[in-house]
């Protein structure tokens, strides 16, 4: 499959919210943090974060690329334009979403990128509602955004005008076995758009992970593992006992991830702590 972009959309006005939608706290990292490295996990190619001119954003890990929309408050096509064109010279498709799905799961991502390969729009429909901000597009759209924004036709439905789309209905998306798994009740496409519902979805568990400790950390000399409920790399060290520094290197099924305690951690994940010190 050719490589798959991400774009992040972040430059948004947050009105409903009342603060910036992209630093909202989220289990110790941020909204942003938190997309962005979910995202990161489901695409094979570069991953874009789009501002506003001049916002300041939270931290995000050095491998995920930051462009500025080319004017303020012009909606979520404003966003799309600017990232699509920022990929579309090193990939043929982009999944599109916005800052404030914090239960997105990598596998709701490669599913939908994968529908979306020989479409312009693969368009996810959860609960009746279409999610043109949960969802992949060929990023040659770019072009024909900047003309829709041109014309003060700024809403992504209008970016599905003549394209060819795939909509994706419930039962086809969880007919992928890793997205049915992982995420039966496709909460992947909640947003928190508001303080309520910020509340709201911080209330709800934190994904149940598998935290396995290896060499002189494991303990009863087995290595099953524990299953812990954790949001966050650090969330899942602290869980079993753990101090994330630099004694410990870390793996995320089976990827190394480094010392970064704010990676998120999806539903499913296994988590694997191994000591750096010699003989560890």
């Amino acid at each position: 499959m050719p490589a798959t972009a991400a774009v992040v959309l972040a430059g948004g006005r947050s009105s409903r919210m009342g603060e910036p939608k992209a630093g909202a706290e989220w289990h110790g990292s941020t909204l942003l943090r938190r997309v962005a490295g979910l995202v990161a996990r489901g695409v094979d190619g570069p991953v874009v974060v789009v501002r506003a001119p001049g916002q300041e954003l939270p931290p995000l890990p050095a491998a995920v690329e930051v462009v500025e929309d080319t004017a303020h408050a012009r909606g979520p096509l404003e966003g799309m334009a600017t990232g699509l064109a920022a990929v579309r010279d090193r990939a043929q498709h982009a999944f599109v979403c916005s800052t404030d799905l914090p239960l997105l799961h990598p596998a709701y991502v490669r599913a939908v990128a994968r529908a979306g390969q020989d479409v312009d729009v693969a368009l996810p429909v959860v609960g009746g509602r279409r999610q043109p901000l949960a969802a992949c597009y060929r990023t040659s759209l770019a072009g024909r955004a900047r003309e829709l924004l041109a014309q003060d036709r700024g809403r992504p439905a209008f970016l599905l005008e003549g394209a060819d789309v795939r909509l994706l209905d419930e039962p086809e998306l969880l007919a992928d076995t890793a997205l049915g798994t992982a995420d039966p009740q496709l909460r992947s496409v909640l947003g928190a758009n508001t303080p309520e519902e910020l509340r709201v979805l911080r209330g709800l568990p934190a994904p149940e992970v598998l935290v396995q400790r290896f060499g002189v950390l494991a303990s009863g000399g087995g290595h099953g593992g524990r299953t812990v409920r954790a949001a966050t790399l650090d969330a899942a060290a602290r869980a079993v006992g753990l101090v994330l520094d630099r004694h410990l290197l870390a793996a995320v099924n089976g990827d190394a991830t480094g010392r970064d305690g704010a990676l998120p951690l999806a539903e499913g994940d296994v988590v694997a702590f191994l000591s750096a010190d010699a003989g560890g």
